[in-house]
């Protein structure tokens, strides 16, 4: 069948263009392997500063900018990610979470140093899970209202701290029953039998989310957590 040649290089045209388009969309998709998880960064106003990593619950990481933004304010190279690519059995958690720090501390506005971690429910079981027990990457951990109901064995769970850490809880926690505050005293206890880093600060009429926008928003446990967040970045972390 005869095809016009103009016909032919309006055909050829339109396929290189929609292949340019396709190589383009699949150059742009995250490469787990190669770049970890997806992040949001937020980084200091100074030219760099010490890398911190905030962890979000279960929720994603939308209800946890505002405070990834606070962390940023006050010098840090923040990055925030989403607690479901840490505290997971579909992805190798502990390999996202070491990829998420390489590539913040390669970044033009972080820093090579070491880096503090916090996360929050689903995101501070992440914490407790994996980064506890890496002291060659991070510093110290803070950990907002924890889920530990996927651990068996909170004391062995314990025994893998090997940085300090402070514990936020709230006494009226039942959310899904798994960030419950006896999991935490029994994690205080533990702790304190094996002289660990654990500080455990309960919040007595808060629930889960007390420092979040919401109905279960409470304004001086949010300000005492903050406080204390930032006493934990000041020690361990400090801006330079």
């Amino acid at each position: 069948m005869f095809v016009p040649l103009r016909y032919a290089k309006s055909r050829i045209r339109q396929f290189t263009a929609l292949l340019a388009l396709t190589l383009s969309s699949l150059m742009s998709l995250p490469s787990l392997a190669q770049d970890g998880p997806p992040q949001e960064v937020f980084p200091p106003d100074a030219s760099s500063g010490p890398v911190v990593v905030v962890i979000s619950g279960q929720t994603g990481t939308p209800n946890y900018r505002k405070f990834a933004r606070a962390v940023a304010g006050l010098g840090y190279y923040t990055v925030l990610i989403d607690g479901k690519d840490i505290l997971t059995r579909a992805q190798d958690g502990a390999q996202n979470l070491r990829t998420v720090v390489a590539r913040a501390q390669a970044a033009q506005k972080g820093s090579p140093d070491k880096v503090m971690v916090i996360g929050f429910s689903q995101g501070g079981g992440g914490v407790l899970a994996h980064a506890v027990a890496m002291p060659d990457l991070m510093k110290a951990a803070v950990v907002y209202y924890p889920a530990t109901s996927w651990s068996r064995n909170i004391a062995g769970l314990v025994g893998r701290v090997q940085i300090p850490i402070l514990v936020l809880a709230a006494e009226r926690d039942t959310y899904s029953n798994c960030c419950l505050v006896a999991s935490m005293r029994e994690m205080e206890s533990a702790a304190k039998a094996r002289q660990l880093p654990l500080e455990l600060v309960v919040y007595p009429n808060a629930d889960h989310g007390f420092n979040l926008d919401g109905q279960s928003y409470r304004g001086d446990d949010t300000a005492d957590a903050w406080r204390r967040t930032v006493g934990m970045l000041t020690r361990y972390h400090p801006v330079k």
